[in-house]
C-alpha cells in the first residue's frame, strides 16, 4: 500500500500474513497501546513504524519478554530517542530473562533426576515382581 505522502502503508491483512498471525493479534497489541494505526473510515492503516514495532513485539515474545516489558522499552525509546537509557533498560530485562532460564534448567535437571530414579525404582519393582 501506498499513502498520500508517498510512505508505505499496510493493511491489517498484509501484516498478518506477513507475521503469520491473526488480525486478532494485531488488534490485541492495538488495543495494550503498542500499536497507533491511523483511521481511514473503519479502516486501519499501519506505517513503517507500527510494522517495525509489530515485529519487535513478536521478537520480544520469543526471548520472554511480556507485552508490558515491551510496551516500557517503546515508551523510553518514544521519550529518548537516543535510546541509552531503552539500552540500558533492556540490558537489565536480558540480565533478569538469563537469570529465569538459568534458575528454570537448575529447576528441570532436578526434575529430570527425580524421573530417572522414579523410573529405575518402578522398572526394579517390576522386575523382582516377574521374578
Amino acid at each position: 500500500m501506498q499513502d498520500n505522502h508517498n510512505e508505505e502503508t499496510y493493511s491489517i491483512s498484509e501484516l498478518a500474513k506477513e507475521f503469520d498471525i491473526t488480525t486478532r493479534s494485531i488488534r490485541f497489541y492495538e488495543d495494550q497501546g503498542l500499536l497507533s494505526p491511523e483511521r481511514h473510515g473503519q479502516t486501519r492503516v499501519y506505517s513503517k513504524r507500527d510494522r517495525v514495532r509489530l515485529k519487535l513485539i513478536l521478537r520480544g515474545k520469543r526471548l520472554g519478554f511480556t507485552l508490558a516489558e515491551t510496551g516500557r522499552l517503546f515508551e523510553l525509546y518514544d521519550a529518548d530517542k537516543s535510546s541509552a537509557k531503552q539500552l540500558s533498560t533492556m540490558l537489565q530485562l536480558i540480565e533478569e530473562k538469563k537469570a529465569d532460564l538459568s534458575q528454570q534448567m537448575d529447576d528441570i535437571k532436578v526434575v529430570l533426576m527425580e524421573l530417572v530414579t522414579a523410573e529405575r525404582r518402578c522398572r526394579d519393582t517390576l522386575k523382582n515382581l516377574e521374578e
